[in-house]
């Protein structure tokens, strides 16, 4: 399926290089529509994609459009797209904060998508959360189905409401691991050790229990308890993060992020 991408950013490049290294998508069956001349000079020789800075000229003979705009700029660019999209295009939007009904009606197109990824889409390991509205088609859907599959793991919902949850739990969750390794790397150059190795250790530790966690299918309560002997260094650590609210503080902080994803969309 010919698909256009409106906005060259990281993640709509996360995506496109993804899908062309996996065969999803033909270079020839892309087009990118980017405003800064240099990026577009960069797509183009990188990826052998086509590009233009004409949004309306990118959507052509498109089956999928992918907006990949920061949401402050949607309006704008909804407003040279409004009532050009014809009844076999979808648009996909991945634009964190964008609720369907703002969607559709800016672009005055029922036909929609809404994606929330994440930031490890760049490496593969992404999660991405979606839901598609009644007008679009099977086909469609498969498309995009497959499309998000490239970045890692992808779940629809029947629901948009689970999207802002989405948003507060895998969307901004990275932050919330990058800041803990980031803690813990800076434990271990408290203790003495050097930072190269704190940084490894670290991130080998966190890489890893993730994937225990992923492949064994177990709770992680569980898998917890077998790493904590009674009276042990581990048990010890573990009260000293619950004497200071370690899972409530995690808790509110997910929950304010939720509160914050559905203040941006107008809820």
């Amino acid at each position: 399926m010919r698909t256009t991408f409106v906005g060259g950013g990281v993640m709509a490049e996360a995506i496109f290089s993804r899908a062309l290294a996996a065969q999803v998508l033909d270079a020839s069956d892309v087009c990118i529509a980017e405003p800064v001349a240099a990026r577009r000079d960069y797509l183009a020789s990188t990826y052998a994609v086509a590009v233009t800075d004409s949004n309306v000229e990118a959507i052509a003979d498109s089956g999928l459009i992918v907006l990949s705009v920061k949401p402050q700029h949607f309006a704008g660019v909804a407003s040279g797209l409004k009532g050009k999209l014809t009844s076999g295009q979808t648009a996909l939007s991945i634009i964190a904060g964008l609720t369907v009904p703002s969607i559709t009606g800016e672009l005055k197109h029922d036909s929609v998508i809404r994606v929330m990824p994440n930031t490890p889409a760049q490496v593969g390991q992404g999660m991405s959360v979606w839901m598609a509205t009644d007008a679009v088609p099977e086909a469609t859907r498969i498309a995009a189905k497959d499309l998000l599959g490239v970045l890692g793991l992808e779940w629809y919902v029947a629901d948009e409401h689970y999207l802002d949850m989405a948003t507060a739990l895998s969307g901004s969750g990275p932050a919330y691991v990058f800041a803990f390794l980031e803690s813990l790397i800076e434990a271990g150059v408290y203790m003495g050790m050097p930072r190269d190795m704190a940084t490894a250790l670290a991130v080998q530790t966190v890489l890893g229990s993730a994937q225990l966690a992923k492949e064994t299918g177990e709770n992680p309560a569980l898998l917890r308890e077998r790493v904590t002997s009674p009276g042990g260094t581990t048990a010890e650590a573990l009260r000293e993060l619950e004497s200071h609210g370690f899972r409530s503080t995690i808790l509110e902080a997910v929950a304010a992020a939720y509160r914050k994803a559905r203040e941006l969309g107008g809820q």
